[in-house]
């Protein structure tokens, strides 16, 4: 069967992070997660204490080289980049917690020093909609002018009553909020998406995508709840346990929430990577490439499409 979508250079069917920077950059360009040692506002108890009930104590930054200086960071992260890729150019990825928390001197220098890397093609930062201060835009704005600078928005779910329950400390009101602020700037803008939190049926979910789907946004990561060892959710969940999706059902939902975002929005991730010594549930999770096979050969078997219920 004929592939029915436009950007591809395989059998996706959808518009794949990969073909958007072969595209953009004309090389192969990988990320190098990095950890600018920020923290959250609902860690320090500016908004609450403890952080998203999902969150592990590194703030997603599992997979980041043990090492405080950042460059010493970025370059033993590219050594490893580069034995699979020996001519990829770099994304420098600030992935841990929230790196525009803080000041806007500590700021500047954790990012500046990338802007001037040749060996950069672009910059992505990991923050929350709420810790976007005037000075920070008005810097976010003058980094455009050197590279492409990404800004990662973790949002989850559009439903207040879902936010309030995982501790986000934020509602869908003030994540646009933080969206129209960044509106004033040429930053390309990803929001994270997590399916399986709990008390949120398959229409939840699908409403979400179709809802972020509305909003001028760039591209979307989608993530299946890691319940990890020693967070506030996995320590609830042994007490009060909650339905944790299959792959069957997550593989179901995820292309139900493609066919309502636009084939314009880039798919940056359909599923992630969990570490096997602290990931309580699902274990399925651990097997990413049989995740996204098993969604493509869904999708081949409905024919169906990113955009198809929205171009």
């Amino acid at each position: 069967m004929k592939n029915p979508f436009p950007y591809s250079f395989d059998n996706k069917r959808y518009q794949t992070w990969n073909y958007y920077l072969k595209e953009h950059f004309h090389h192969k360009v990988y990320k190098v997660p990095l950890n600018g040692g920020f923290t959250c506002p609902n860690r320090d108890g500016k908004v609450s204490v403890g952080g998203c009930t999902f969150c592990s104590s590194s703030g997603s930054g599992d997979f980041i080289a043990k090492e405080e200086d950042l460059i010493k960071q970025f370059e033993f992260g590219k050594e490893m980049m580069e034995k699979k890729w020996p001519h990829g150019k770099a994304i420098a990825y600030f992935q841990s917690f929230t790196n525009t928390y803080g000041s806007l001197e500590k700021i500047k220098s954790c990012i500046s020093p990338f802007l001037k890397m040749e060996e950069v093609v672009a910059i992505s930062i990991a923050t929350r909609a709420d810790c976007l201060e005037e000075d920070v835009i008005e810097y976010l704005k003058e980094c455009c002018q050197q590279k492409e600078i990404w800004i990662e928005l973790g949002l989850q779910s559009i439903h207040d009553e879902t936010a309030k329950l995982i501790n986000r400390g934020h509602n869908f009101t003030d994540f646009l909020n933080g969206l129209n602020k960044l509106k004033k700037t040429n930053c390309k803008i990803c929001v994270h998406l997590m399916n399986g939190l709990p008390n949120e049926t398959k229409e939840m979910m699908i409403q979400t995508a179709q809802e972020i789907g509305k909003l001028k946004i760039d591209a979307v990561k989608i993530h299946m709840l890691h319940l990890i060892k020693g967070t506030k959710m996995e320590q609830d969940y042994q007490i009060n346990p909650f339905h944790i999706l299959s792959r069957e059902e997550y593989v179901d939902i995820v292309i139900n929430q493609l066919e309502v975002l636009p084939s314009r929005i880039v798919i940056q991730r359909l599923t992630g990577d969990g570490v096997l010594e602290s990931l309580v549930a699902p274990l399925w999770t651990i097997k990413k490439t049989i995740v996204l096979n098993e969604i493509d050969k869904e999708m081949v078997r409905r024919d169906t499409w990113q955009g198809k219920k929205v171009d």
